[in-house]
């Protein structure tokens, strides 16, 4: 099993979130962070003043995964979360040793 962080823009969480669940990923969570990587911020205008933006505001996308539906879950957040700009985002993968479901028990793939 294993646990797949995505930063990603937050125009782009629908279209990701739908990639998911055709491919059968059913459990998503959402968290609104800010950072910056290459694309290094920008500047804005605010009451004819210039300031600069050095942390950006993305989306945090956890979920876990069988590891028979990893590659396919990479493809369709790769795909759907794609623009070709600096700033796209990135996936990590981790590896999870367990997963125990709270209200049954169930445990590993199961609890999935």
């Amino acid at each position: 099993m294993k646990l797949i962080t995505a930063i990603i823009r937050p125009f782009k969480l629908d279209d990701v979130r739908e990639a998911l669940a055709q491919v059968g990923v059913s459990g998503l969570t959402v968290t609104e962070v800010k950072g910056f990587g290459r694309q290094k911020g920008h500047t804005e205008l605010y009451r004819g003043a210039e300031y600069a933006v050095d942390f950006l505001p993305k989306l945090k996308l956890e979920t876990a995964v069988s590891d028979d539906r990893l590659d396919a879950a990479i493809e369709a957040i790769t795909t759907a979360a794609r623009t070709d700009k600096v700033g796209d985002g990135k996936i990590f993968i981790s590896n999870l040793e367990q997963v125990v479901r709270i209200r049954t028990g169930e445990l590993d793939d199961s609890a999935l």
